[in-house]
């Protein structure tokens, strides 16, 4: 009777056992396919990481072009700087070249009308022998007429310098005087703009702003490309300025860099606007 209860028992503890490690197997199964997919998921971060990491290393390839871009362009700005300075000197350097040329070519023309001048004239030739056939009647030492005095002349040269020469010593009247009879005498010279310029210098310093600013429009207009147009904008604008004139001072001051951009006259000019509108 023992044995055949330990049967039953036995017939019934079997599937139980079967059961608990279909259980346990299952689980495994379960554990093993997450770790799986949790080494899929690591392979795939670090894929991900790798095509970062080329992506980043390419981000830094192309900034460190472009700094070297950047420096590149950097030093050719400095370059360019660097001429932009250099170019007022080489200007100035072609005008004083220009300056002595003129004065040459001054003195040659004079030189040429001198010797026009003192070239004597030869009679016509009827005239000349109708005199050669006719002798003149003597005339007593108390008929004879003493020739005229010679009258003196300067050449322009002089004439300019003598002008410049009285600005210089503070003359101005006589200055500007000498400068009116040059412009009179020789209004075609090269030397006319300047002429003008430092008349008008003459009034700026007498505190005669608005003939000053006369002469200065005077330059303007009629030798827009002379070397001393620049300067005549800018004591234009200084003039204006002492007036106690703002606007129109502001305004020629701003005409003055617009044309003239890279003269010495322009950085004054700038400075000049700075000092007017004060910053609030």
């Amino acid at each position: 009777m023992a044995k055949k209860s330990l049967g039953i028992f036995l017939i019934f503890l079997l599937p139980l056992t079967s059961l608990g490690v279909d259980k346990s197997k299952k689980t495994y199964e379960l554990i093993y396919e997450d770790v799986q997919l949790l080494k899929q998921k690591v392979l795939a971060l670090e894929d991900q990481a790798a095509r970062n990491s080329e992506d980043l290393q390419q981000v830094l390839t192309q900034i460190r072009d472009l700094q070297s871009q950047l420096r590149l362009f950097q030093s050719d700005q400095t370059s360019f700087k660097e001429s932009l300075r250099n170019l007022p000197t080489q200007y100035q350097v072609f005008l004083t070249k220009l300056e002595d040329l003129n004065q040459q070519l001054l003195k040659i023309s004079e030189d040429l009308s001198a010797l026009k001048s003192a070239a004597p004239t030869a009679p016509p030739q009827g005239e000349k022998s109708e005199k050669a056939g006719k002798k003149e009647p003597e005339r007593s030492p108390a008929e004879k007429t003493p020739p005229p005095p010679p009258t003196p002349s300067l050449s322009p040269q002089e004439m300019y310098n003598m002008s410049y020469s009285d600005y210089l010593k503070g003359n101005f009247d006589l200055a500007i005087e000498g400068f009116n009879q040059y412009l009179s005498n020789f209004p075609n010279s090269p030397l006319a703009d300047n002429a003008l310029y430092w008349i008008g210098e003459c009034y700026f310093s007498q505190k005669k702003f608005k003939e000053a600013i006369d002469q200065f429009n005077d330059l303007i207009l009629n030798y827009p490309r002379g070397d001393k147009t620049a300067a005549g904008y800018l004591k234009k604008g200084i003039s204006f300025a002492e007036m106690g004139k703002k606007e129109e001072a502001l305004s020629v001051f701003k005409l003055l860099i617009s044309k003239y951009p890279l003269e010495e006259e322009t950085k004054i000019a700038q400075q000049k606007i700075k000092e007017l509108t004060p910053e609030k």
